[in-house]
């Protein structure tokens, strides 16, 4: 089968690597490069890299444009597979495969529809996260899906959890492409009234704060990605979060308990224990290495 692929993320490098194991992928379509890390170089996106080294050709784009269209039109794509691509696809492109314009969601549909299932799904402590493999149509991920899976969350972070999800949503895709070649697919349309929407996780949200509850706390740390970071101040020094556990220690609201190479937070109601840092304008370590150099007493935390 001839398939057209549409990525950017490493999220969706799995899922092209499976397609293009097992079928033609004539044309690859990604976002273009973005500037990135302290250098502000030009870095091509993981699904862009991952093509070259197949030697897929490969199309940057922010949109569907006519010329972007055409290209489409001339590869001939019997399907259009879809995986974190980044841009809304225009009625002229569902249309345009004889077997349709799948995607690979990263929640288990209804539930967590938009831009950040997975950290959502981390952040609202869901016992599980899952993929759908759904039919794209013109509302958003309002589609009938033919295929889910799932994970545990348990204490796992939000890029453990989406390197799961990842590898699973490339195999679940892959298995559903010959019901989809043959017509015998079968979906399943989405209940309505258990929609839930995945906003943009935004920077506020992820700010660690001594007035909420440490579970609540903890759940920001495991969800934390570059773009919306868990973030706190101690003794008026930012730091960022990078892991955490509940901790059975008694440290009062706000205050901050650091002794033999722990250092626990006083919460609402609780305390959480923090296992990795990256205090402002420092590299990254391990909490332990960081509380030796925490000094005085009465020393306390709060939102960034």
């Amino acid at each position: 089968m001839r398939i057209v692929f549409m990525g950017t993320p490493d999220f969706a490098v799995p899922s092209l690597r499976a397609l293009a194991a097992a079928h033609e992928v004539p044309l690859v379509l990604t976002r273009p490069d973005a500037v990135r890390g302290r250098g502000r170089k030009l870095v091509p996106s993981p699904v862009k890299a991952a093509a070259l080294e197949l030697g897929i050709e490969v199309v940057e784009t922010k949109r569907i444009t006519p010329e972007v269209l055409e290209q489409i039109t001339a590869a001939k794509p019997d399907l259009i597979a879809v995986a974190a691509f980044g841009c809304i696809l225009p009625d002229s492109v569902l249309s345009l495969a004889p077997c349709g314009c799948v995607n690979v969601h990263a929640s288990l549909l209804p539930r967590w529809r938009g831009a950040a299932p997975i950290q959502r799904a981390v952040l609202e402590g869901d016992e599980r996260a899952g993929v759908s493999i759904m039919e794209v149509v013109h509302e958003l991920d309002a589609g009938a899906y033919c295929r889910q899976a799932s994970v545990e969350v348990g204490d796992k972070d939000c890029a453990t959890v989406m390197a799961e999800l990842a590898e699973l949503g490339a195999r679940e895709l892959l298995a559903a492409v010959p019901s989809l070649a043959d017509g015998s697919v079968e979906w399943t349309e989405q209940d309505e009234s258990l929609v839930t929407y995945a906003a943009k996780v935004e920077k506020h949200e992820m700010l660690l704060d001594p007035a909420d509850d440490a579970l609540r706390n903890v759940r920001r740390v495991r969800a934390s990605l570059d773009a919306a970071p868990a973030r706190l101040v101690v003794g008026g020094k930012g730091v960022r979060a990078l892991a955490a556990h509940l901790s059975d220690a008694a440290v009062e609201q706000g205050s901050v308990l650091a002794r033999k190479g722990h250092v626990c937070l006083g919460c609402a109601d609780g305390a959480l224990e923090l296992d990795r840092v990256k205090p402002d304008g420092k590299r990254e370590m391990d909490a332990s290495a960081w509380a030796a150099g925490l000094r005085g007493q009465g020393l306390t935390w709060e939102r960034a």
